[in-house]
């Protein structure tokens, strides 16, 4: 009786553990409800900054600077009751070319796909109804209890042009 017990207990243990790999992990070797604390502790000590901090209902936003990582111009750190729940990064590429985010965009995807399956297409829109024309693609990956979304936004009215690649870590 105690060996079949212990066998339904490591049953049990192991899928708990199988359903938590199975989650897309957040960015930067944190884990999904790490206390706003402990995030902050790892941020100071990358000499990253904390440029704002905004409260929205139960919830809180930082936007981070300063993380070493190629092309990331900023990040997004959301935390729900305390506890860190999305990570947005924000990509731009200074003086890169149309071709040159088409292809980082590519990329990008073609890595998630390949860990995570294919990506469902969420968006492709062009909007010329106006001065500025914007252009937003994105694809988006659901594992366990995380989402993950790859977007590609340009808004360009000659000469000035505006693009930006973001990658968003979610939990549900």
């Amino acid at each position: 009786m105690r060996l079949l017990l212990g066998i339904l207990l490591g049953s049990i243990l192991c899928a708990a553990r199988a359903q938590a790999l199975e989650d897309i992990p957040p960015p930067f070797g944190f884990r999904w409800n790490d206390p706003a604390g402990k995030v902050e502790q790892v941020l100071v000590a990358a000499k990253a900054k904390i440029v704002s901090r905004e409260p929205k209902e139960k919830r809180e936003i930082w936007t981070v600077e300063g993380l070493v990582q190629p092309g990331l111009k900023r990040t997004l750190f959301e935390f729900k009751e305390g506890f860190l729940a999305e990570v947005e990064l924000q990509y731009e590429y200074d003086k890169w070319s149309i071709e040159n985010y088409n292809d980082r965009m590519g990329e990008i995807r073609r890595y998630f796909d390949a860990k995570f399956g294919t990506g469902k297409l969420v968006s492709r829109t062009r909007d010329t109804d106006s001065d500025v024309i914007q252009t937003l693609v994105g694809y988006q990956w659901i594992v366990g209890g995380t989402m993950l979304e790859l977007f590609y936004f340009s808004a360009q009215r000659d000469p000035l042009v505006y693009r930006t690649i973001t990658v968003t870590y979610k939990a549900m």
